[in-house]
């Protein structure tokens, strides 16, 4: 069976034929199926319920034997991050590396829809036959990722790809939740002086390993050198994390336009990543994520056990009474949870 026809067909066949068709895809995407991808990757982003099993089998049966360099890239709005993903992605690809990216676009909070536009800003990058690319709806999802993006970055390793890059939706201070999906993280700055330092605070700064000022060409060449000169202060007031190497994190400038500095980003990155492994750091972080997406797949089943009756009914009842005045937000959350504890 094909995996469309799979996917159609969920829900309809016995347990066995499904557990079969899941090996069936697994096994495609194993092979490198980029076709056979996207439909693993749209399977894992479900929201049906019937859905839910499947997508865990298929990651079950993926394994996790192979391992790609995750890199979490995260910047405020119209910094640059697709242009500099699509001249930092053409750069590995020339080198012979397979190259994924998983693009998380924001929803509407009114109607919940997404553009999904990136693969018309990397056009190119799009076209290349080493590269992969994939835009999520980050839906209700705080922290700029989408909630499976996780899985989708195992599907990605278990396809054969070498480098992962995480695109977050470029909230700002928040988004942090991509450090715990990537093994190296990269913010991205614009030229400029003391309010972008300000606006991007000390929360986001103490999750990065390489800063990038981005643009530094042209006419703002010179703003872009003053803002690294800035950034480089501002980490040598962080306190050293055991992580990092002697060095790290550090700040650059790079220019996605003229394909300036990107070799000086990609060794960084590599003898970054070179260290942590040969430390244990590497594998001792994984290990962090791995405890820590457990606990969030925990908090994320008892919310949605919360919304199911007769809890439902309780917390409509419970609801309507804050809302009218009767009860405070606090002394009501807390009855519901001394009923549920009961």
């Amino acid at each position: 069976m094909g995996a469309l026809a799979y996917l159609g067909s969920m829900g309809q066949s016995g347990r066995q034929g499904d557990v079969m068709d899941v090996q069936e895809l697994a096994k495609a995407v194993r092979a490198g199926d980029r076709r056979a991808l996207a439909r693993g990757i749209t399977l894992v982003e479900s929201g049906r319920a019937d859905h839910r099993g499947q997508a865990l089998a298929l990651v079950a049966a993926l394994g996790g034997a192979r391992q790609a360099l995750r890199l979490g890239l995260s910047g405020t709005p119209g910094v640059g991050k697709s242009s500099l993903i699509e001249t930092f992605g053409l750069m590995l690809t020339a080198q012979g590396l397979r190259v994924a990216v998983l693009a998380v676009d924001p929803s509407s909070a009114r109607t919940g829809g997404s553009i999904l536009g990136d693969k018309t800003r990397m056009e190119r990058l799009s076209r290349d036959p080493l590269a992969f690319i994939r835009p999520s709806p980050s839906r209700t999802e705080l922290g700029g990722v989408a909630r499976r993006t996780r899985e989708a970055v195992a599907l990605c390793e278990a396809a054969g790809f070498d480098v992962i890059l995480i695109e977050t939706v470029g909230v700002g201070q928040s988004e942090t939740v991509v450090a715990q999906l990537c093994d190296i993280f990269l913010l991205l700055l614009a030229p400029a002086g003391g309010d972008e330092l300000q606006g991007v605070k000390r929360g986001i700064m103490e999750m990065a390993d390489l800063l990038l000022v981005n643009k530094a060409d042209g006419a703002l060449l010179a703003t872009a050198n003053r803002t690294l000169a800035d950034y480089a202060g501002a980490l040598r007031l962080l306190r050293h994390r055991p992580q990092d190497p002697e060095g790290f994190p550090m700040a650059l400038t790079v220019s996605a336009l003229e394909n300036r500095g990107l070799d000086e980003a990609w060794a960084a990155i590599q003898a970054l990543a070179t260290w942590r492994r040969a430390e244990g750091h590497w594998a001792s972080t994984r290990a962090d994520q791995a405890r820590h997406w457990f606990g969030q797949e925990v908090r994320q089943g008892l919310l949605a056990a919360l919304e199911r009756e007769p809890v439902l009914g309780l917390m409509q009842l419970l609801g309507e009474k804050v809302a009218l005045g009767l009860q405070t937000p606090d002394s009501a959350a807390a009855e519901l949870l001394a009923r549920l504890g009961r």
